[in-house]
């Protein structure tokens, strides 16, 4: 199998849950949803009172940007497919994580720039059988993978796309492209994100399609969390644990494999 396929394959999951997971001009994260309350609150005295929900936008967007780590955590969809995502990013490139889609789950580790992907058969089943692979060398792949990790190093193929998702900085930058996705915004009730009160905005779309960010309304006003309904591509994300140390555990060498063991015409190298 061609290396850059088997590559491929695992961007496409790794680059939904970044470029799914807010329209341009916004980003969230927070614990995974199942840990997160929303429940109406009357905040006293409200940090935002005399700001427009604009504003309220605005400054969410530079307290955001402004963290060196964050955690990332909840469900997007991308091409109709929902994925599972639960990532801490520092600024110094380095991730730590997991991905959950079509039925697998891959872990996800980056330091000193190099990407470490493993998965499990589920995950590298659906990644290969995606790009249309005779089963026999599906098989294959699976086998060659199984339980090791997938070692990438710069300058490999796909290695940019997947240091990528580990880009804090990027991720962050790009929050503010975009200003005009911040404009026209309202202001929903107040509310609580696992147990921080936080101030709604909302950017509603023609078709049905709407945005609710929670910013918090103690500390930083930090996006804390993100709910899209309607549209292409619903989905819910929670930012968490900002300005946190990020802990990367580097794979032991005799659990990594090299991309280059990838045969471009066989997907397995002669000597393995």
């Amino acid at each position: 199998m061609r290396s850059h396929r088997k590559l491929r394959a695992a961007t496409v999951v790794c680059a939904a849950v970044i470029a799914g997971a807010a329209p341009a001009g916004w980003a969230a994260a927070t614990p995974a949803p199942s840990d997160v309350r929303i429940v109406a609150v009357a905040p006293s005295p409200d940090p935002f009172r005399g700001l427009s929900a604009d504003e309220i936008g605005d400054r969410a967007v530079t307290a955001t940007q402004s963290a060196t780590s964050l955690r990332m955590a909840g469900r997007v969809t991308s091409d109709g497919q929902p994925v599972d995502i639960d990532l801490a990013l520092n600024d110094k490139n380095e991730c730590t994580g997991q991905m959950k889609i079509k039925g697998g789950t891959a872990d996800l580790r980056q330091a000193a720039k190099i990407t470490y992907l493993k998965g499990d058969e589920p995950f590298w089943r659906a990644s290969t059988a995606s790009q249309g692979l005779p089963q026999q060398r599906v098989d294959a792949t699976v086998e060659l993978l199984k339980d090791r990790w997938l070692k990438i190093t710069p300058g490999q193929e796909g290695s940019s796309d997947l240091s990528g998702v580990c880009d804090l900085k990027k991720l962050l930058d790009d929050m503010g492209d975009d200003a005009s996705e911040r404009k026209g915004l309202t202001r929903g009730p107040d509310a609580e994100v696992d147990g921080t009160p936080v101030a709604t905005v909302l950017k509603k779309k023609p078709g049905g399609e709407t945005t609710t960010v929670s910013v918090s309304q103690e500390g930083k006003p930090h996006i804390l969390k993100m709910v899209k309904t309607g549209g292409d591509e619903p989905g819910s994300i929670v930012l968490s644990d900002y300005d946190k140390p990020v802990k990367v555990v580097v794979p032991p060498a005799n659990e990594t494999l090299d991309v280059s063991k990838l045969n471009p015409s066989t997907g397995l190298n002669a000597s393995t």
